[in-house]
């Protein structure tokens, strides 16, 4: 079975925090709180996350300040930020939140599917992005000494799962443009790791 992937969900207010737990339920990932923008960083530090939900117009930190201290750091910049807020926000708010690092931008209330979908796409690409570093430190391992056949042919078959799964997310991913994107990237490593393998495998 797979590990479940962290979703970070930043909200001052505790109805938002349960709303968006039963919406994302069905999932069935692990999803952790943060009530401010100082929780949220702290939670940063000590987790991986797939993609965090972060509310905009808070006390202390905002949506944006926040946004802009995750991606000034080298181990979180490339986590998925999905910026949350109210219908009747300021105008400019979702040009600031593109601007702060965000990868989307929905306002409340918002369709609970929607929402569903759009965080199963990027759980998905960290899962594959997971899968990607295991097979690349496998490989890794195996430079120091020659490879036999049956490690490159065993390497080879559990990428090739990865791509098939990566292909079908293509087609998931097609209506979003930043998880398009993000696919490409994905498809662009699994590539690299695929012509690794080929330099390993026993010359005829």
């Amino acid at each position: 079975m797979a590990e479940k992937a962290n979703i970070l969900l930043v909200d001052d207010r505790e109805e938002n925090l349960v709303a968006l737990e039963a919406i994302l339920s069905s999932l069935d990932q692990n999803m952790i709180r943060a009530r401010s923008g100082e929780e949220a960083l702290r939670a940063l530090l000590t987790n991986d996350f797939a993609v965090i939900l972060l509310d905009i117009v808070m006390p202390g930190m905002d949506g944006f300040e926040i946004a802009r201290a995750i991606k000034r750091r080298r181990k979180t910049r490339e986590v998925p930020i999905i910026f949350l807020t109210a219908a009747d926000a300021d105008p400019d708010y979702a040009f600031r939140g593109y601007a702060a690092g965000a990868v989307d931008y929905i306002s409340k209330p918002f369709d609970p599917w929607v929402l569903r979908t759009k965080v199963s796409v990027f759980v998905e690409l960290y899962r594959k992005n997971q899968q990607l570093r295991e097979q690349s430190e496998l490989l890794r391992t195996q430079f120091a000494a020659a490879p036999s056949e049956e490690f490159t042919a065993e390497l080879g078959r559990r990428v090739a799962a990865v791509e098939e799964q990566v292909g079908a997310l293509t087609q998931w991913a097609a209506q979003d443009e930043e998880a398009a994107k993000a696919v490409a990237t994905l498809e662009q490593r699994v590539e690299e790791l695929r012509t690794a393998i080929d330099t390993l495998r026993p010359r005829p």
